[in-house]
């Protein structure tokens, strides 16, 4: 087969095992080998001394490699851009997009 043709591999998805979930925060650190994502939900609720708080309650963990999560961030950044080129600029935050500052994921 010479460097210009291509073998073609068919991708078979396997969904079987598949939960999903709705989170409304993520939380990321890192060690040398690894990004750890830990996606769950922030909750309101009272704290000590009547002062308000936030519960993130973690629902699912998920561990990349360093090249995982470099195709993770493109993709997403892909898709981001895709969905605002429709749909306009996605607002971060409680403001309104003219109110505020919103970065923008870079070409």
């Amino acid at each position: 087969m010479s460097e210009q043709q291509q073998q073609q591999i068919q991708l078979r998805i396997e969904e079987h095992r598949m939960k999903t979930t709705y989170a409304n925060t993520i939380r990321t650190t890192t060690t040398p080998d690894e990004v750890v994502l830990d996606f769950g939900m922030n909750m309101p609720m009272p704290g000590q001394d009547g002062q308000p708080a936030i519960l993130f309650d973690i629902g699912s963990r998920v561990v990349l490699n360093w090249r995982g999560a470099k195709r993770l961030a493109i993709s997403l950044g892909q898709v981001i851009r895709q969905f605002e080129q429709h749909n306009g600029e996605i607002p971060l935050g409680n403001q309104a997009p003219a109110q505020q500052s919103v970065p923008k994921i870079a070409d």
